[in-house]
């Protein structure tokens, strides 16, 4: 078996080595069925206690209150763009969105296909940055709903806190869902596409409150009601069954860690190490302001682009993988989920020490 290397890729992304072994098990026999994993009905009791168990343990990790749906839905997170509208806005409605990033900007795209979208702050001509301070936008009386990507992957930013809004809260938490502790009723939804911080690709989480399932306008396409999967548990038509399983092996994994509260304070160690290299000398250049800076996606960028690819190619061939960064920020991007080992970290920081070191401006 070829030895495996710390992945930095920003999604799909790494996962807790303990999950990829029972996964490798079960798929080939699971819990003593005679069938894999992925040959199993999903309306069979095993798989039915998969999904109940995986349920369950959000619930209890976020601390997700009774009034609260949880739906397993396909279709990514670009998805939700166009749901979150479809079924929370209509004509003569209006919504407010803050564009901090690429999939704020996709979002956007999508609701104003259906009601009128206010950009309330854009950060976009900074190159996104930043995110703001609530003192930097205003929302308009008469908006729906606030509309945020709590952390965004390509420009390592990052909400520190949540908006304290009058508002309706929506929330894209693809990239930093389940890194640290935050209150649910402050939001109306909650949407997370699981191929960094919950599992592979393949399905999407959905938290939102029921009382917002009947605001669905009554010509929505019935796949794509939210109201249509709560009422049938998510079984309205057959699940990303393997990608569902996974969430709940990774959640079960995050529960015997700590929870969230644990897996929090690692992520702000790991983080703090990562940053406090970049800020310990000019050779290396954060992209995102420091107020702004994201526990999960650290961008940085190196004096030239020649030694940008010097550093990617170079790291690579010791195990460092997945560390060029996105080529609307080009240098590079360390992706440190849940799942990464501080011990990744560790030994990217005393790589950077020592291509600095060898390779001077």
């Amino acid at each position: 078996m070829v030895e495996r290397v710390y992945n930095f890729s920003p999604g799909p992304a790494v996962l807790p080595y303990e999950v990829l072994e029972q996964a490798s098990r079960d798929i080939l026999n699971f819990q003593g069925t005679g069938m894999g994993l992925i040959e199993v009905s999903h309306r069979s009791k095993e798989f039915m206690a998969v999904t109940d168990q995986a349920e369950a343990l959000l619930r209890e990790l976020m601390r997700i209150p009774d009034n609260y749906k949880v739906l397993f839905l396909q279709g990514g997170a670009s998805s939700q763009f166009f749901m979150v509208p479809m079924n929370l806005l209509g004509t003569g409605k209006k919504a407010c969105y803050l564009n901090t990033g690429t999939w704020a900007k996709k979002a956007i795209k999508e609701a104003k296909l259906f009601g009128e979208v206010e950009v309330a702050y854009s950060s976009e001509e900074q190159n996104f940055v930043r995110v703001p301070q609530a003192s930097e936008y205003q929302i308009s009386d008469d908006a729906e709903y606030l509309y945020l990507v709590s952390n965004n992957t390509i420009y390592g930013t990052q909400f520190p806190e949540f908006p304290k809004a009058d508002k309706m809260l929506v929330c894209d938490m693809s990239s930093d869902i389940l890194s640290r502790t935050f209150d649910v009723s402050q939001f109306g939804l909650i949407f997370a596409g699981a191929q960094k911080n919950l599992g592979p690709a393949g399905v999407t989480i959905v938290v939102i409150r029921e009382d917002l399932l009947d605001r669905t306008p009554p010509n929505t396409p019935t796949m794509l009601s939210y109201k249509t999967h709560a009422d049938k548990g998510s079984m309205f038509n057959t699940p990303p069954c393997f990608a569902v399983y996974i969430v709940g092996e990774v959640l079960k994994w995050l529960k015997k860690t700590g929870g969230v509260e644990a897996i929090e304070k690692i992520n702000r160690e790991k983080a703090a190490l990562l940053y406090a290299k970049i800020d310990e000398s000019a050779y290396y250049r954060g992209h995102a302001e420091v107020a702004s800076r994201s526990l999960m996606n650290v961008t940085f960028n190196l004096p030239t682009k020649e030694l940008e690819a010097k550093f990617v190619a170079e790291a690579t061939a010791i195990g460092l993988n997945g560390l060029k960064g996105h080529r609307s920020v080009g240098g590079c991007r360390a992706s440190i989920y849940n799942a990464f080992p501080r011990d990744g970290v560790v030994k990217l920081v005393d790589f950077m020490r020592k291509f600095e070191k060898n390779n001077p401006a």
